[in-house]
């Protein structure tokens, strides 16, 4: 790690016109910022010249890093890859599409440098992408506000630097990638933000669509429970069962005392069989808070296996 200062973090599927005009700036901007870095980019498992491409560049610069998936395992998966091996002790990512801008790197490492922050994050304040993906960009982003408590502007912009501790051990899927900066200060790491330069697409197709939104939709639900409840989910479950049986049990001694000093009836009352449905009901969400609890500790004691298979890297 102490050889490599930089290692820059590159998840690419199909981007076959867009790689090689990638590396080409990377390279200038570099070659003026600072000479000891790496380029690592991963193939998702491109259908088109993508890889050869990457090849290419490998054999010409041994500085550019390949790693080929075996099947398409999405973006979250690549940047968890690209961590895996990156040896920097700064961590860049950004897109392949050629949107991110590399001139901004210099930016966001004297960022992160001149107020000592963990993470980085890029904003794409003049945005250059259509109305529809701009307005779901923007009510995804008001839902992980309001779900994470976390005020990065732009969660979406994969354009952010990392110290090399802040991303180690970091476990990523779905489509997590976007939520790493709450991930991290969930965790108690600072984030930073900066405004940066973001370009229309030139070349290829854009990978975003309805359903990648559905999807960190939902996954931003998962990161928002095990930022409340990861070390004790008794508390959520139980809390609930507790509450419900509660309810029950009050029910059912207002209809005993009805019954014994009011001498009403208890099998024409549907509140007798609602209240030894809650009891029951509340019974089981106590019992799974206590399972619960007890796979979470079992997950935090045992390695998880990586959420993708690599099938050739170039080192």
């Amino acid at each position: 790690m102490d050889k490599i200062k930089f290692s820059v973090v590159i998840p690419c599927y199909n981007e076959e016109q867009n790689v090689v005009p990638l590396y080409n700036e990377l390279k200038e901007v570099f070659s003026n910022f600072e000479d000891n870095y790496e380029i690592i980019f991963i193939d998702d498992c491109s259908s088109d010249n993508t890889f050869s491409l990457l090849e290419q560049l490998h054999d010409k610069d041994k500085r550019v890093k390949v790693l080929r998936f075996k099947r398409n395992f999405g973006q979250t998966a690549a940047i968890k890859a690209g961590f895996d091996v990156a040896r920097g002790k700064y961590i860049v990512t950004m897109d392949c599409d050629l949107q991110n801008d590399p001139r901004d790197i210099p930016r966001l490492f004297d960022e992160l440098i001149k107020k000592n922050y963990d993470v980085v994050c890029g904003w794409r304040f003049n945005r250059k992408d259509s109305i529809s993906k701009r307005i779901f960009s923007k009510f995804a982003n008001w839902m992980r506000r309001k779900f994470t408590q976390e005020n990065v502007h732009d969660s979406g912009c994969t354009l952010r630097i990392y110290k090399n501790e802040c991303i180690k051990n970091l476990e990523l899927f779905g489509e997590l990638h976007r939520y790493i900066p709450a991930i991290l200060h969930w965790r108690g790491y600072k984030i930073g933000e900066i405004k940066v330069n973001h370009r229309p697409r030139k070349f290829g197709k854009t990978k975003y669509s309805w359903k990648r939104l559905v999807k960190g939709l939902l996954d931003l639900i998962v990161v928002a429970f095990w930022q409340k409840y990861a070390l004790r989910p008794t508390y959520v479950f139980g809390g609930f069962g507790l509450i419900t049986m509660v309810l029950g049990v009050l029910i059912f001694l207002y209809l005993v005392i009805m019954r014994i000093f009011f001498h009403g009836g208890l099998s024409d009352r549907p509140l007798f069989t609602v209240s030894i449905f809650m009891v029951i009901v509340g019974v089981q969400f106590i019992t799974i808070g206590l399972l619960t609890d007890i796979l979470v500790r079992i997950y935090f004691k045992q390695g998880e296996q990586e959420p993708y298979l690599i099938d050739i890297m170039l080192k």
